[in-house]
């Protein structure tokens, strides 16, 4: 029997199945856990320092997180920047309202591996996976695709 590996990048990732679990170390030291956030609505975004896209992003995504803090958002911001530059993503991180800390390792279980920058995935209060970040054209967030695609889930509170 012939065993293909499966390409580095590939993911577990369907839109409607419950997300792949994933947790934050922010940069000051505090454990986030995905399946601790139950009943909130979850943005799991994926940024570096040295990356300019993602720098136009995170002042848009760190408003609207604050802006929707009340009705159950919840934003989780993963850092690819190495331990060296933790000055640069701390400097960064003091000017944005949700969590941050350094990914460490690219290759991100049931995530794939994480290549290209921005890239966010959208999880509704049941946990289950609404917006899948690789498959968007425009992976950065606008104020129109954040109204799209993460307002409607901010509605029903539970």
């Amino acid at each position: 029997m012939l065993l293909l590996a499966r390409p580095v990048f590939a993911n577990d990732l369907q839109v409607g199945t419950p997300a792949p679990p994933i947790s934050l170390t922010t940069l000051d030291g505090k454990h986030i856990d995905l399946r601790d956030l139950r009943g909130k609505v979850v943005i799991v975004a994926f940024w570096a320092t040295w990356c300019d896209p993602c720098r136009e992003e995170l002042p848009l995504l760190s408003a609207y997180a604050r802006a929707h803090a009340a009705q159950g958002l919840v934003v989780l911001g993963f850092s690819l920047d190495t331990p060296d530059d933790l000055d640069q993503v701390r400097a960064v991180a003091n000017t944005l309202s949700f969590p941050v800390g350094l990914l460490g390792d690219p290759h991100v279980s049931g995530y794939g591996r994480i290549w290209h920058l921005p890239v966010s995935f959208t999880i509704d209060r049941a946990g289950r996976l609404i917006d899948d970040g690789w498959k968007d054209k425009q992976p950065a967030w606008t104020a129109k695709r954040l109204e799209q695609v993460v307002t409607p889930l901010l509605g029903g509170m539970h």
